[in-house]
């Protein structure tokens, strides 16, 4: 009688323990399938700042500043989990690709073009996994979505709405130097906003369901773009942009973090012969087609962020290669340079149509009216501007087809 050998645990060095990285800990150290994984190194030149430093500690866990001391001092993690700012996505994920790990990169990809096409070449030099992190990539749900946009079911895609307006307080501007910034202290672009963090995921994930391949997504051809602020912040708080696709299909994009205090999901994709669509809040993401079919992709949230930890550790065992890699979050960066380039000079709400709610880390800037203007926004598929809005600004169309260089 022969017995399967068990695999040994995937080794996990952890860049970013601090923040979103403690969901990572919970998952590393914590879960019910933590036994697949051993995690050999916290990489955190702030660990103080982690909630679970004692955790890492009493296991033993080596604690090093950067990423470059832990590979000089011999690490060879397996897989390498970056969940640090934006603006170090780019250099860390290559730093780990050329030491021969895999990487799992928190999303969104990075802040510019350049950085996304330097992080897909060492991904292609490497031999070695790679994945952003964005978590409805790697869900069942989209997955099972994707499928039916894939083979066609829907028909042609139309117009892909989707609606984000997620109030935030001055604690989440002050949390750190990057937060709501155009760049880093050190002059590195940051791009940080509601489009480029936050709400990153849903962006991505309009582009990624057209994606002609489980693993790519759709390609935008051109973006146009309005930018708003209301906090005091150097980047924008406020965005409504249009984004048009290869496959001829458009998206209207809208996301505040200074609408009303009121927190709303709701999106629209349109096909030839159905729409999907999903609220905060709904058990499953709803097709109905014209024939009068509903399909239910379900459960449309989870309560953790955790599978695509899980479907990176059963790559590296040797399962299905990750639905999300560097080149599949690319679009999501192109749509964001775009935006930027295409209002420069973010525009500033007036004085007196911007209200400050509530007191110290909890205080917030909310611009009443504004969760009903962008509503119509979304109802109507129009830019601010096109509304005629008194505040509003139009941007200008920019073409993101040979954008190579933010």
């Amino acid at each position: 009688m022969t017995t399967k050998s068990v695999p040994p645990p995937v080794s996990v060095a952890l860049v970013g323990i601090g923040g979103y990285g403690e969901t990572y800990l919970r998952g590393l150290l914590d879960d019910q399938k933590s036994h697949l994984v051993a995690m050999v190194a916290a990489i955190d030149p702030a660990p103080d700042r982690c909630s679970r430093l004692s955790d890492v500690q009493r296991r033993g866990i080596p604690v090093f500043p950067d990423l470059a001391t832990y590979f000089k001092a011999g690490g060879g993690a397996d897989l390498v989990v970056i969940a640090s700012p934006i603006h170090l996505h780019a250099e860390q994920t290559c730093v780990a690709l050329a030491h021969g790990s895999h990487v799992l990169c928190e999303k969104p990809l990075c802040s510019t073009v350049q950085d996304g096409e330097r992080m897909m070449a060492a991904h292609r030099a490497s031999g070695r996994h790679a994945a952003i992190g964005y978590q409805w990539s790697f869900s069942d749900a989209i997955t099972a979505l994707k499928r039916d946009i894939m083979s066609g079911r829907f028909g042609r895609p139309t117009l892909l709405k989707t609606k984000v307006l997620w109030p935030r307080t001055h604690s989440y501007y002050g949390r750190s130097p990057w937060a709501g910034a155009m760049k880093a202290k050190n002059g590195a672009w940051v791009l940080d906003s509601p489009v480029n963090n936050a709400t990153a995921h849903y962006l991505h994930n309009a582009l990624f369901c057209l994606g002609a391949e489980r693993d790519s997504s759709a390609t935008p051809e051109s973006v146009i773009a309005e930018l708003y602020r209301a906090n005091d912040i150097t980047n924008f708080d406020t965005a409504v942009l249009r984004i048009h696709l290869s496959n001829g299909a458009d998206l209207l994009y809208v996301a505040s973090h200074a609408a009303d205090p009121v927190t709303e999901t709701v999106l629209s994709y349109r096909f030839e012969r159905a729409v999907v669509g999903y609220r905060q809040g709904d058990p499953a993401i709803t097709a109905v087609c014209t024939d009068g079919t509903r399909i239910d992709y379900a459960p449309a949230e989870v309560p953790d962020d955790l599978e695509k930890l899980w479907a990176m550790v059963a790559a590296i065992r040797g399962g299905a290669s990750p639905a999300c890699p560097p080149s599949a979050a690319l679009a999501q960066t192109l749509c964001v340079n775009g935006a930027q380039r295409s209002m420069p000079e973010i525009t500033v709400f007036p004085k007196d149509m911007v209200r400050t709610d509530g007191d110290g880390d909890a205080r917030r800037c909310i611009v009443p009216g504004l969760h009903e203007a962008l509503t119509r926004c979304y109802l109507e598929g129009r830019l601010p501007s096109e509304l005629g809005f008194p505040w509003a600004r139009p941007g200008r169309m920019v073409d993101v087809r040979s954008l190579n260089v933010f």
